[in-house]
């Protein structure tokens, strides 16, 4: 209920095994709490039933296209995907072919330049608006082009399909360009899927989400999950956690 009722989740999804069958672990993380939810697919049925159909506030995601069925969200795409992706392009490209993945990376990078300078102080308001637009226009002047290479065109394409969401941040200081909170919130998962694999029944797959949700949470409130655990165990009856917060 909280991660539904966040002004701002960052959301992240990677593959799973339960009993030896592909599935998808989603992980969405705001201000307060961190949820885990192992599910059979990576599209918007799983999404809304993670965050509710109805979700109207921000989403930080790597431009899955499934992101954008949540209509009512505001959505910011993560510039460290489109930076390593267009790095990528660069490095395998033959002559020109590089110059528009590496012009793509050049501005977006500006972009996290310019939210770094303002947070530090060094641009005023009217500043950012200004920088803001002229990022917007040169980005535009080149998604407004063909480009014979496909792969070029390919980004060009998703470039165009992301466009409102790329530089929302600039709009609404504080909300940041990329989805590191949520990948750093996946990576132990991706570790111990490594190790283990994964869940062997749909049953453990319950208790794991369960489980990683509750540590993840303790752990960014700077809470002890151990003592807290415990003292939870010992008690009579239902009780809440304190990690989870009080609703008005």
């Amino acid at each position: 209920m909280t991660a539904r009722t966040s002004i701002v989740n960052w959301v992240d999804e990677t593959g799973w095994r339960v009993g030896g069958h592909s599935q998808w672990l989603w992980v969405a993380e705001s201000e307060q709490v961190t949820v885990y939810s192992i599910q059979p697919g990576r599209g918007s049925k799983q999404l809304k039933q993670l965050l509710g159909a109805d979700y109207d506030g921000w989403l930080v995601h790597d431009g899955l296209r499934c992101y954008s069925k949540l209509e009512q969200a505001n959505h910011q795409t993560c510039l460290t995907h489109l930076i390593r992706r267009c790095k990528e392009m660069s490095e395998r490209a033959r002559g020109a072919a590089a110059q528009f993945p590496l012009q793509v990376k050049t501005l977006l990078q500006q972009a996290l330049l310019l939210d770094d300078r303002y947070e530090r102080q060094e641009v005023s308001p009217h500043g950012l608006s200004v920088a803001t637009g002229l990022l917007e226009a040169a980005m535009d002047r080149l998604l407004d082009k063909d480009y014979r290479s496909a792969s070029n065109e390919r980004l060009a394409k998703h470039l165009r399909q992301q466009r409102e969401y790329l530089f929302t941040f600039l709009h609404c200081p504080g909300l940041g360009g990329t989805n590191n909170r949520a990948e750093r919130a996946i990576r132990p998962a991706v570790i111990a899927r490594k190790v283990w694999g994964g869940n062997r029944t749909w049953n453990g797959a319950n208790v794991q989400q369960i489980l990683m949700s509750v540590l993840r949470t303790f752990q960014q409130q700077g809470k002890d999950a151990f003592t807290s655990l415990v003292a939870l165990l010992r008690l009579p009856g239902q009780k809440s956690l304190e990690i989870v917060p009080t609703l008005a």
